[in-house]
């Protein structure tokens, strides 16, 4: 079986990852010259599926679950250290609004937040704590994702290379691409997220922290050195590039909010990206003759991606259609081959 992915960020990688294991003969093609510089890169890292079900559909967290097993054993990068989900006195009410969605948490006072993170003792009376959930460095992932495929007999690893320029005929063509397959899937729509990083050597946080706003909710996710990503913005534009300055101030008051030690970080680092959408937010694979798209991971790309790699091999291994991203159609693709339609 060879099997021709197109795409090396973390759907891509993970696709590769689960195709080799199995047995296929992977070529993996990357425009540009290492893995992951589209939307993974930009990622907060965050395996917190209990989490998402806040503003999510309860797929994501039930294909999330397998992130969790990928990330700590298959690819051993993620920290199982939990999420804090905490809110200033008048946003409590959020809090519980938070509680009644979410699951596998535990609700807990001051004296447990400042055992778990000391550095925030005094700053909050509640919060949730997720003790099963998890976090990575993305950049980190990709990195040791790609080593152990390229350490792998059956793959070849292509960066800086055009899909078109490839060649050959495999009996298989996967295509990660993200927003970059726009023209090619129906429905999909870029979602422009920013994150910065700051740098504050005085503060430790171990974990992820959530603060919740009713206008500015932010996430941070702890790095190596003191560094931490700041991120939650979600543009419903698709501009790719630009970080703007109003983004840049929502980030940094919430980040404050949290700890003020924030106010006297470095911003070492500033970046945004599209992430790939459907109407509803939920991921899809769809088959066209020899042709799969994996897509519309939106902001959840390390937590769905080991699901829809392992989706995806079944059906190419076996034939299996996931009832969760893909089902059997009655319509045709373009050239009148076969197709397995979008979910929904």
């Amino acid at each position: 079986m060879r099997v021709r992915i197109i795409g090396a960020g973390v759907a891509g990688l993970t696709a590769a990852y689960e195709l080799a294991s199995r047995g296929a003969e992977v070529e993996l093609i990357e425009r540009e010259d290492g893995p992951g510089r589209g939307c993974s890169w930009y990622a907060g890292g965050m395996v917190a599926p209990w989490c998402e079900l806040e503003s999510a559909e309860p797929l994501v967290c039930r294909l999330g679950l397998e992130a969790l097993d990928f990330w700590t054993r298959k690819i051993p990068v993620a920290q199982t250290r939990g999420s804090l989900v905490v809110a200033t006195p008048r946003d409590l009410a959020a809090l519980r609004d938070f509680a009644r969605r979410a699951r596998e948490f535990e609700e807990i006072g001051a004296n447990r937040i400042a055992e778990l993170e000391p550095d925030l003792a005094g700053r909050f009376s509640r919060a949730l704590y997720f003790p099963r959930e998890a976090h990575l460095d993305p950049r980190v992932a990709l990195e040791m994702t790609a080593r152990r495929l390229a350490a792998m007999a059956n793959v070849r690893l292509r960066f800086g290379t055009d899909a078109a320029e490839a060649g050959g005929e495999p009996d298989w063509i996967v295509d990660c691409t993200g927003y970059a397959a726009k023209a090619n899937v129906p429905g999909l729509r870029g979602v422009k997220g920013e994150m910065m990083v700051l740098a504050a050597p005085e503060l430790h946080i171990s974990r992820p922290i959530r603060l919740l706003h009713p206008r500015h909710p932010v996430y941070v996710v702890p790095r190596e050195e003191n560094r931490f990503m700041i991120g939650a913005t979600q543009i419903e534009n698709e501009e790719r590039a630009r970080v703007t300055a109003r983004s840049v101030v929502e980030l940094i008051n919430a980040a404050y909010a949290i700890h003020p030690a924030f106010a006297e970080a470095a911003i070492t680092e500033t970046g945004s990206d599209l992430r790939p959408a459907f109407h509803d937010n939920l991921p899809r694979i769809l088959v066209r003759g020899g042709a799969i798209h994996i897509n519309g991971l939106f902001r959840h790309g390390f937590l769905l991606a080991p699901s829809l790699a392992r989706q995806t091999a079944d059906y190419i291994f076996t034939g299996a259609l996931s009832p969760d991203t893909m089902r059997a159609a009655q319509a045709v693709d373009h050239r009148g081959a076969p197709e397995v339609a979008l979910r929904g």
